[in-house]
């Protein structure tokens, strides 16, 4: 297996990201997965070394990648340590940064490379990343096959969300980051790039439209994103499989810091699942 980590790339509105390539050993062309990380989520979180190793065992060429306005900084991708940024942060820009990867692991030099297989390039989003991948795939044909993992359903919760006059008129509010113990800043240009890109983000739409493989994995016991929202991700595809991961949770066992070898058990099971699907698709 080869790995090169902390590539780095320059995203929206001219910010730097690091991205990571795992890819199996020189052969026949590889197909690519693109994994997207949720909200308050980075690249190095948790077990997603580990998960891009199995892939990679699996004969996918896999690759992660820090939002360029997710908080974290070249110089430290470990920590929330730009708060700015992060408040800065909305869905078109995270669009643009996954249309950015895209470019970059599909241009010549990169799919040479790399081993890459530009007819067979999937993605998968955690958590708010779902609705990431499921936006971009359909204004993206170049993407093949997609899965969600304990993914959202719906853009709701900042379209319309309680308070939102208080938040017009303050400019700005906070989410509790539980883990670091930090007030997150979300300005109101999230809730403004929702209404003024309003076709564009929207998530029915693109559930309506999608024809190409969608996979939806979540677990029974997701107290972040509830079940409901794989129901309806699935409920509302024409070319969707649903796959219910019985007691896990929304990290399906995954934490940060991660120090065993090992995937948890339940993320185990989400991998390989999703190896099939992808074998398959």
């Amino acid at each position: 297996m080869n790995i090169e980590r902390n590539i780095r790339c320059t995203g929206s509105a001219g910010r730097p990201f690091h991205l990571d390539m795992y890819w199996p050993e020189e052969g026949p062309l590889h197909p690519l997965i693109i994994f997207v990380h949720g909200f308050k989520g980075f690249k190095d979180w948790g077990c997603w070394d580990q998960v891009a190793r199995s892939f990679a065992q699996a004969g996918f060429a896999f690759l992660k990648f820090n939002f360029s306005h997710n908080g974290t900084t070249m110089d430290n991708p470990l920590e929330f340590a730009d708060l700015e940024a992060f408040g800065q942060n909305n869905f078109s820009r995270e669009l643009d940064d996954l249309g950015t990867v895209l470019d970059w692991a599909l241009s010549g030099e990169h799919l040479h490379k790399y081993h890459l297989d530009p007819n067979r390039v999937s993605l998968i989003g955690h958590s708010r990343g779902a609705a990431t991948v499921l936006l971009k795939t359909r204004e993206d044909e170049r993407i093949h096959s997609l899965s969600t993992w304990a993914g959202v359903g719906n853009l709701d919760a900042y379209r319309e969300a309680e308070g939102v006059e208080i938040w017009r008129k303050a400019g700005v509010t906070y989410i509790n980051n539980l883990r670091t113990g930090q007030q997150m800043p979300l300005y109101f240009q999230l809730h403004e790039d929702l209404l003024q890109n309003s076709e564009r983000l929207d998530m029915d739409q693109a559930l309506r439209e999608l024809t190409r493989p969608l996979l939806v994995v979540h677990g029974s016991l997701d107290t972040v994103v509830p079940y409901s929202a794989a129901l309806h991700l699935y409920e509302n595809s024409q070319n969707s499989e649903l796959e219910t991961l019985m007691g896990a949770d929304h990290s399906f066992g995954g934490s940060h810091p991660w120090t065993e070898e090992e995937l948890p058990h339940n993320m185990e099971l989400l991998v390989k699942r999703t190896i099939g699907f992808f074998e398959k698709t």
